[in-house]
């Protein structure tokens, strides 16, 4: 026996978070029977769990890939505005597979997928202050004294930003090339810390999440993480 939540997680449904809102809002049925508290006991082998109609099974083999996410693609399963999602590439993947995260439609780089849900529910909890690496193109020159700021933290929505890693790489034409590390996972964080002193992020390419580096994947191309990897993952 195991907590509905939890089973729903192991199955690569959604992290445990996620799952239990999927929960909340009656998205999730026993044995014919709309589920919509918390708590609730199942037999793996024995009870009929569906998710909007479809059956779920435990998943016993774990995937863990990364991804080189264009622009143009949104970081979720399916898109009401009928955009390109991160999604698509592997509607044929023998596991149902979710992102871990989320990466802007008008940012590009590394993106995690796994139907490992403790593990996605691991990597995305604030408590473990994850690491992600970006680099990016700002306008016009960004300033020592910007990036001590920068560092520092800045006021977003009323509450300062952790401590960031903050590097300038070089200057170009009316731009700034900067390395930024972040441990949180706001919305669109990299781009209003710098709308917060004065510059627009050009474009920005996440190249690291944890000890995964994107390195040199193609854009729109994946490929399975090592068992190096994975063990790093695990051991954060």
């Amino acid at each position: 026996m195991m907590r509905l939540q939890k089973y729903l997680a192991l199955s690569g449904v959604a992290s445990r978070r996620a799952s239990e809102k999927l929960i909340a809002e009656g998205h999730v049925m026993v044995n014919g029977r709309r589920i919509t508290e918390m708590g609730v006991q199942i037999d793996e082998n024995r009870d009929r769990i569906t998710v909007d109609g479809k059956p779920i099974h435990m998943e016993t083999e774990k995937h863990y890939l990364a991804y080189n996410k264009p622009m143009g693609e949104v970081t979720t399963a399916s898109d009401p505005e009928g955009r390109n999602t991160v999604m698509d590439k592997f509607r044929d993947y023998p596991a149902r597979l979710y992102p871990v995260g989320r990466l802007d439609y008008d940012s590009e780089g590394l993106i995690l997928l796994t139907n490992d849900g403790d593990m996605m529910q691991h990597l995305l909890h604030p408590s473990h202050e994850v690491p992600k690496k970006y680099l990016c193109k700002v306008s016009n020159k960004v300033t020592e004294d910007e990036i001590r700021h920068l560092r520092a933290g800045v006021d977003l929505d009323g509450r300062l930003t952790s401590p960031a890693d903050i590097h300038l790489v070089r200057y170009e034409a009316f731009a700034s090339i900067v390395l930024v590390t972040i441990h949180e996972g706001r919305n669109r964080q990299v781009r209003r810390m710098f709308e917060a002193i004065g510059h627009e992020v050009v474009a920005l390419k996440r190249i690291g999440f944890g000890p995964i580096l994107l390195e040199d994947l193609p854009r729109g191309q994946w490929r399975r993480l090592t068992p190096a990897e994975i063990h790093a993952l695990k051991e954060l």
